[in-house]
């Protein structure tokens, strides 16, 4: 189960058939979630996403929910940003 799921194929559809622009490849979603596409490949590996298929030229994205993965941040974020440092290197003298 992905943290953040596509809508059904269906809705998908007619929102495509609308709107347009509704899916997009990897370096699209890129874009939109204004990360890298090595990022996006991240979070399909650990379920924050899934492509909603895969096609001949790679994976196809929903791209409103790929924005939702965006906006919603880290899993963790800690509130002192320095925590986030993995410390000094031994190397560092």
């Amino acid at each position: 189960m992905v943290a953040y799921p596509n809508p059904d194929g269906i809705e998908i559809h007619f929102m495509q058939l609308q709107e347009g622009g509704q899916l997009g490849d990897l370096w699209e979603a890129a874009r939109v979630a204004e990360v890298k596409p090595g990022t996006i490949r991240v979070w399909v590996s650990r379920q924050k996403i899934e492509p909603v298929f895969t096609g001949d030229a790679g994976p196809v994205f929903h791209l409103p929910t790929v924005k939702a993965a965006a906006d919603g941040g880290s899993r963790f974020a800690p509130k002192n940003p320095a925590a986030n440092s993995r410390g000094p290197h031994a190397h560092a003298a």
